[in-house]
């Protein structure tokens, strides 16, 4: 499967290990991956409160970019923000040809041009609608047997639904649970897998962001979760670089590793903690779990 693939920016930046472990993870999920490295930031919401036809237009931009990825399936993310923000804007140029033929005279400045109907996916999504849950099974090396895994879906990738997507035919509020599963992993329900991480307002109220934090983090420590795994960048960076902070705002030892997407994936199709950037994070999983032996299971 060949897709026009945008990283995002935190991906590239704050959390390069998620980059790389997808560049690891894709081609042993036979997956081309066709970096869009001209595009732009999605805006992440932000945007779009003070211009949101400049935010409509980066958008459209990185659409025009995709749909010009020849034998592109469709677009994929890594990044859930990136996915509610680009889809909200993708929702507006969409449902009016003169709006889209507005932007697309700016774009065509740079001889660019949006088409409507672009197919945007997350990672998340691609597995579970594009791939299959079966043929993923069929790949895994190493299931992860016995670990118990907390999904964190944050904001963007679950609501609003209707704009995402999401119904009975599409239950994609659910598809982090069913990769878990796929995985061999044990999925652990707690109280904040559908909460925002506090990340948003992390500069305009520092001490509740880090609250809402520790609350979700400790919820999946009292449930005896062994990590948790995120499709957002943004909610790693909350979870996982802000933890020690998020201890202090809670008053509680926390300790809990929090993954991106593609480094469990990663684990389970084989590859090696290292390999995936897992030493890289806070919070060091390979310094709370044994993945080697009592965790994850050899086939």
């Amino acid at each position: 499967m060949k897709v026009a693939y945008w990283p995002g920016c935190v991906s590239r930046g704050f959390t390069p290990e998620l980059h790389g472990s997808m560049a690891k993870v894709a081609p042993l999920l036979d997956i081309e991956l066709v970096e869009l490295d001209r595009a732009s930031c999605c805006g992440a919401g932000v945007i779009a409160e003070h211009n949101q036809e400049l935010a409509d237009t980066l958008n459209a931009r990185t659409f025009a970019l995709a749909q010009q990825v020849e034998g592109a399936e469709l677009m994929m993310n890594i990044c859930s923000t990136c996915q509610g923000a680009q889809t909200e804007c993708q929702e507006r140029l969409d449902a009016s040809a003169d709006y889209r033929a507005h932007v697309n005279e700016t774009l065509g400045e740079h001889g660019l041009h949006y088409e409507k109907g672009l197919s945007n996916k997350n990672f998340l999504w691609l597995l579970v609608e594009e791939m299959g849950l079966d043929e993923l099974r069929s790949r895994v090396k190493q299931p992860l047997t016995d670990l118990r895994v907390g999904p964190f879906y944050g904001c963007y990738i679950v609501r609003p639904t209707d704009r995402l997507g999401i119904d009975d035919l599409k239950p994609r509020d659910t598809y982090l649970a069913q990769v878990i599963e796929a995985l061999g992993g044990t999925v652990i329900e707690y109280a904040g897998a559908y909460k925002c991480c506090g990340f948003p307002i992390i500069t305009m109220n520092k001490e509740v962001s880090l609250k809402q934090a520790g609350r979700h983090l400790g919820d999946a420590v009292d449930q005896g979760a062994d990590c948790l795994v995120t499709p957002c960048p943004l909610c790693h960076l909350n979870l996982d670089l802000q933890q020690p902070l998020a201890e202090k705002a809670v008053n509680r030892t926390l300790n809990m590793p929090v993954l991106h997407l593609p480094q469990l994936v990663g684990l389970a199709l084989g590859l090696e903690p290292k390999e995936l950037g897992l030493q890289q994070h806070i919070v060091k999983p390979t310094s709370v779990i044994d993945w080697s032996t009592s965790v994850v299971a050899g086939v």
